[in-house]
């Protein structure tokens, strides 16, 4: 084996937490069922990445066989990086194709390999019917950097990819190339939609969670006691109070869905705006470039956060739609211009 697929195996091992080493290595499919049941997982992780290199060694391990550890490792751990959609399309009037695996496989890989001479490609497919692709990315006189990896993960007959960074910008195009060629489409783009959470990216791009909401349950009257009202209260402010309520309580159900939320950690907005005034003179007046600010707002699940601001009352009912707009229009990047 050779000692560069050794040294990934060990440092594979050795990022993997103990208590999913068993799942992991059983999913990676290489070693076999009895050279699992004979490993010690509860020994240190240095000693158990020996051990696992020794049995790698048996079987002759390969480049491959390294590559598809790390995707079985990312795809437990894809939270881990920052996904980037794309969306691509065919020409108008063009029928749909039945997809071929093998072919696409295929094609992806040679179009990579004619361009750049050093550069490796695997694959796996997922229960859920995705295609995870590695890129390992060299140039024509370096061997491909095994340890910065880009990943793709693509589901046949969607016009989506999900795509990790690629720290080497110039080869973004030759990606974009190969994977419209394999998928026979025709054009690529990028959206304005980033998040580390790719399962939620997915669910917004395929409206995979439920946005209608039904409208007799905005109709139902919330009882005063789940408002947290005090029942001891003069009842005309009770009753104010609880009209108000159930009028938040519906403004954001019927705005954000009785659903749980896609998760994102971000949303990001760019303004442009060029001062206005009509009072002549002035610094600002005679500016000619815009006004430019960046507002960011984070949160580790900023859609649920968003969707309490109205019935905590922090914030007033309905949310702006620049707040409430992200999953329906697939963005938590904005550019706001004057019109």
């Amino acid at each position: 084996m050779d000692e560069n697929v050794a040294e990934f195996i060990r440092r594979s091992i050795l990022k993997i937490p103990l208590c999913e080493m068993k799942t992991i290595l059983k999913a990676w499919n290489f070693l076999s069922e009895d050279q699992l049941q004979t490993i010690n997982f509860r020994q240190r992780k240095e000693f158990l990445a020996q051990e696992v290199i020794l049995m790698c060694e048996e079987k002759c391990a390969r480049l491959d066989d390294m590559a598809l550890l790390d995707i079985v490792y990312t795809q437990v751990h894809r939270h881990r990086k920052l996904w980037n959609v794309f969306e691509m399309s065919k020409e108008p009037g063009e029928d749909v194709d039945l997809f071929d695996m093998k072919w696409f496989q295929c094609s992806f890989k040679k179009i990579l390999q004619r361009a750049l001479r050093n550069v490796t490609v695997s694959f796996r497919v997922d229960g859920k019917n995705a295609v995870w692709i590695r890129i390992a990315w060299g140039t024509q006189y370096s061997q491909p950097n095994q340890y910065k990896p880009t990943f793709v993960v693509y589901y046949p007959q969607t016009p989506y990819a999900f795509i990790s960074s690629c720290h080497l910008k110039s080869n973004v195009p030759l990606l974009h190339q190969a994977l419209k060629v394999a998928s026979k489409h025709h054009q690529i783009v990028q959206m304005d939609l980033r998040s580390r959470h790719l399962d939620s990216l997915k669910a917004i791009v395929f409206r995979e969670y439920d946005q209608t909401f039904e409208s007799h349950n905005s109709t139902v009257p919330l009882q005063e006691g789940n408002l947290g009202l005090d029942m001891n209260l003069d009842s005309n402010i009770i009753h104010e109070n609880l009209e108000e309520k159930e009028r938040i309580h519906r403004v954001t159900q019927e705005t954000f869905g009785a659903h749980p939320q896609p998760q994102l950690e971000f949303a990001q907005y760019k303004l442009e705006t060029k001062f206005k005034s009509g009072i002549s003179g002035g610094i600002l007046a005679d500016r000619k470039e815009p006004l430019r600010c960046l507002i960011k707002f984070s949160s580790p699940h900023l859609l649920e956060a968003l969707k309490s601001l109205a019935p905590a009352g922090i914030a007033d009912a309905p949310l702006s739609p620049l707040l409430t707009c992200i999953a329906n229009k697939k963005m938590n990047y904005f550019k706001i211009r004057d019109k």
